[in-house]
């Protein structure tokens, strides 16, 4: 082959870039998973352990009302849905919506931290005692990783603003919306095995 030939050729293509983040985001996210299964195992094993006894598990004057953790869950749900959206619409470049989406979702994820902290006034449960150091530390932690998807989602939108994502390339976007339905599971057993079945 001539070196005419040779240039008139096109470049080759670029290598395929591997999904870094959206990797790094779900081993995150078991990890998150892992982590709650195992504490919330913890708290299951020792009420049981408390109730086969004859004992209560909660001290007296204490009860945790249903109603803020219901409406912290279902404000979780409808987050699942607007942070769909905001992927569904970058990925038919739609900012508008997307935008929308995020910051809605956003708005739910401060919605979820108020309505726990109401119930943390609401239950009256003191922390020395063993149902209150596990229910806070679940509920805390939880706390903790929500800020952490609601930061991450921040990031991601200030990176959608700058137009990095867009149409078929939402890697960003779907893997914080993978962290963020990781949190809507740890909830939805925190909320049945917590605020439920008490």
């Amino acid at each position: 082959m001539s070196d005419a030939a040779a240039l008139a050729l096109p470049p080759a293509a670029p290598p395929a870039r591997p999904r870094v983040l959206l990797v790094g985001t779900a081993l995150a996210a078991v990890a998150t998973l892992m982590a709650f299964a195992g504490v919330i195992g913890l708290y299951l094993a020792e009420r049981a352990s408390v109730l086969s006894q004859g004992g209560t598990w909660l001290p007296e004057g204490t009860s945790i009302p249903l109603t803020p953790g219901g409406i912290a869950m279902a404000t979780m749900l409808l987050s699942a849905v607007t942070m769909w959206w905001a992927v569904d619409a970058v990925g038919r470049n739609d900012r508008p919506a997307a935008y929308l989406a995020l910051a809605l979702t956003m708005m739910f994820g401060l919605a979820v931290i108020n309505a726990i902290s109401f119930l943390y006034t609401q239950m009256e449960l003191p922390v020395a005692s063993v149902p209150g150091v596990f229910i806070y530390t679940i509920t805390g932690g939880f706390i903790a990783t929500l800020v952490a998807a609601m930061a991450y989602a921040a990031v991601m939108t200030f990176r959608t603003l700058g137009g990095e994502y867009h149409g078929r390339d939402r890697e960003g976007l779907v893997a914080a919306a993978l962290f963020w339905y990781a949190n809507i599971a740890v909830f939805a057993v925190i909320w049945y095995a917590i605020f439920v079945t008490k």
